[in-house]
């Protein structure tokens, strides 16, 4: 079960589908649905692009029927596909998992020196505003090396994430400016969300992109949105009190997200 003092601390509020409205409020994270229920193969969705834009202008998250990696830049949605190739994505079209915000960066620094994936994380890290429990990320300069993945389009009935990733594309990108960004979460969330850092690249020609799975930067201006408010659209069949959400086991993230 996962402790309500700690979904507390991070103000996480649950929407039923007549809850939405256009917020775009500063320093609130707008999600669609859970990691908990995407690993359980909850594919399909009900969200459109369209009303994911009303919460915020940059996020990341997939497409029903888990079809890419999406990323979402200055308003703009983007999915790469099972290669790496990216494409626009239509208003409406559906996502079953989605986080979003309105960007407005509260940290702002460059970073010149070269970093491994490792040593970048931990940069964040020491960025990251105290008392912060979350934060959007943007991070925009060149890479020596962007290892990404996206994984092919599903057919119902779908099998759970962990078995789908075994089909996943592992591509690599190197010498290539662009942005990476994302999310930081705290480990207690893991069920709700990915527990520390959930990245998405896509390159500053939008040609290509994916979920990052390990980088080395050359140069990067870091900026940070920090956030203690999470707003999560819940389906029909996802409740947050349901002790089946605990089955998204840090094991099981750890194996998905960072394999």
């Amino acid at each position: 079960m996962l402790d309500e003092r700690w979904i507390r601390s991070l103000h996480v509020e649950s929407l039923r589908r007549a809850d939405l409205h256009a917020e775009r409020e500063p320093h609130v994270l707008f999600q669609a649905s859970t990691i908990g229920a995407l690993l359980d193969g909850a594919f399909d969705g009900d969200l459109s692009f369209a009303e994911l834009a009303e919460h915020g202008d940059l996020g990341l998250g997939t497409l029903n029927r888990l079809d890419g990696e999406m990323i979402a830049l200055d308003g703009e949605f983007f999915r790469a596909d099972v290669d790496g190739a990216v494409s626009p994505i239509p208003a409406a079209a559906k996502t079953p998992f989605a986080v979003v915000t309105k960007f407005e960066a509260e940290v702002d620094e460059r970073i010149e020196a070269p970093l491994s994936h490792e040593q970048l994380l931990a940069r964040l890290d020491d960025l990251t505003p105290a008392g912060a429990s979350s934060g959007a990320i943007r991070l925009d300069g060149r890479f020596e090396l962007v290892r990404a993945r996206s994984v092919p389009a599903q057919s119902p009935p779908y099998r759970p994430l962990a078995e789908v990733v075994a089909d996943q594309h592992v591509f690599e990108l190197e010498d290539v400016a662009g942005t990476m960004l994302g999310f930081r979460f705290p480990a207690y969330v893991e069920g709700i969300e990915v527990g520390g850092y959930h990245l998405h690249f896509i390159s500053d020609d939008r040609r290509r992109g994916g979920h990052v799975l390990d980088s080395r930067s050359a140069g990067l201006r870091v900026r940070i949105d920090p956030s203690n408010d999470l707003h999560v659209e819940l389906p029909p069949q996802v409740d947050l009190a349901d002790p089946d959400l605990a089955a998204a086991t840090h094991a099981a993230v750890e194996a998905v997200e960072r394999s």
